[in-house]
């Protein structure tokens, strides 16, 4: 990927094309050649969640692996595939944790159903933000944390991207109540998920690239996905009548790059060093061309697409975070990981709420009271 092109948005066909092919990615998987080790040169494969270049996840996986491959000069080159080309794309984990291949990048909450901690690395309902995030993992010991929740699927875990704020979804009714969510079948991964199901709605868990053909086939009454940019670029416009916001579910997505455990005790230091600085400045690429490129589609879906953009009523939001707290806390009391995990972001989310009164809070509400610069 090039960083000082735009990206273009991608045919839905050839979006749908690369995730099509899960069901014969097991003998797909013959076909590739094992990993090379020539002369000091190390050739590995990286599977994604992802459809093959797709705008933000896709091409921030490129990003990763062309970075890492320039930095160290050509001695640790990396080969990107998307979901389905090599294994299915919520088999991603296994494939990395086993050795078939030697990395993989999607994001956490994907693997919850292995260990469930993962999930509270994402995102987790009215939670932190992207910058709160990266300052957890950073400064509040949440890379130690994320290395022991991975450590038992056998990877070694970085951030490596954010979507910062998402959209609530798009809806084929409308929610005025909460009410409105009994009998809804909606795709909606991690702990949102958790709560929508608490709120009496039938929650679906598809890759992205299953999302449009399920939407337009009507097997799906709403979905949310990421954001503008790449919701218009799957065309989910096409079959949704209703976008809504904000992300309450999904604050801010942390991305994982997963690496297989004895793969990466193999590198040597300085390998290892350019593996965390790839991944530190891919962290904060994707979640700033996120920020970038969400306002143009967003105008690109309202002008010409005639979208209806509308806000979660009041009501609806006290609601869901009131399922929150409750389904929240109920879910990480299940198991110690998990509790641990959840009590350090809740610490934390304490104290970042606090700050953010004084700062990006305060200053957001200045700003509002200023004139406009149009």
């Amino acid at each position: 990927m090039t960083k000082n092109k735009e990206t273009k948005p991608l045919g839905r066909r050839d979006l749908l094309k690369g995730a099509a092919v899960g069901g014969v990615a097991a003998a797909a998987s013959t076909a590739f050649p094992a990993p090379a080790i020539s002369q000091g040169t190390m050739e590995w494969r990286m599977v994604t969640t992802w459809p093959k270049n797709f705008p933000g996840l896709g091409t921030g996986a490129e990003l990763l692996a062309q970075m890492i491959g320039q930095m160290s000069d050509g001695r640790l080159n990396i080969t990107v595939y998307g979901g389905g080309e090599i294994v299915p794309a919520f088999e991603s984990i296994d494939a990395v944790g086993s050795g078939t291949v030697e990395m993989g990048h999607g994001a956490p909450y994907y693997w919850k159903g292995k260990v469930p901690a993962t999930q509270f690395l994402a995102s987790i309902p009215f939670g932190l933000t992207a910058q709160e995030q990266n300052a957890w993992f950073q400064f509040a010991g949440g890379q130690e944390l994320a290395d022991e929740a991975y450590s038992e699927l056998n990877c070694k875990f970085f951030p490596s991207g954010n979507t910062g704020v998402q959209m609530g979804g798009w809806f084929n009714k409308e929610i005025n109540s909460l009410e409105d969510y009994k009998g809804l079948k909606m795709r909606i991964p991690g702990l949102g998920g958790e709560v929508v199901a608490a709120a009496g709605a039938t929650v679906v868990n598809l890759p992205g690239g299953e999302i449009p053909p399920a939407l337009a086939q009507g097997t799906l009454d709403a979905t949310e996905w990421v954001g503008p940019y790449n919701d218009l670029a799957f065309g989910l416009y096409q079959n949704a009548q209703y976008y809504y916001y904000p992300g309450w579910h999904e604050p801010a997505i942390v991305l994982d790059n997963f690496i297989n455990l004895d793969a990466w005790n193999d590198l040597t230091p300085d390998l290892q060093a350019i593996i965390m600085a790839a991944n530190t400045a891919v962290n904060q690429m994707v979640l700033s061309e996120f920020t970038a490129r969400n306002n143009d589609s967003l105008q690109v879906l309202l002008d010409d697409h005639g979208v209806d953009v509308r806000p979660f009523p009041d009501d609806v939001l006290i609601g869901l975070g009131g399922l929150a707290k409750t389904v929240v806390a109920e879910i990480a009391a299940q198991d110690p990981l998990s509790t641990k995990v959840y009590d350090r972001i809740r610490a934390f989310r304490e104290k970042a709420l606090n700050w953010m009164t004084f700062s990006e809070q305060a200053y957001l509400r200045a700003r509002a009271l200023g004139p406009s610069w149009s």
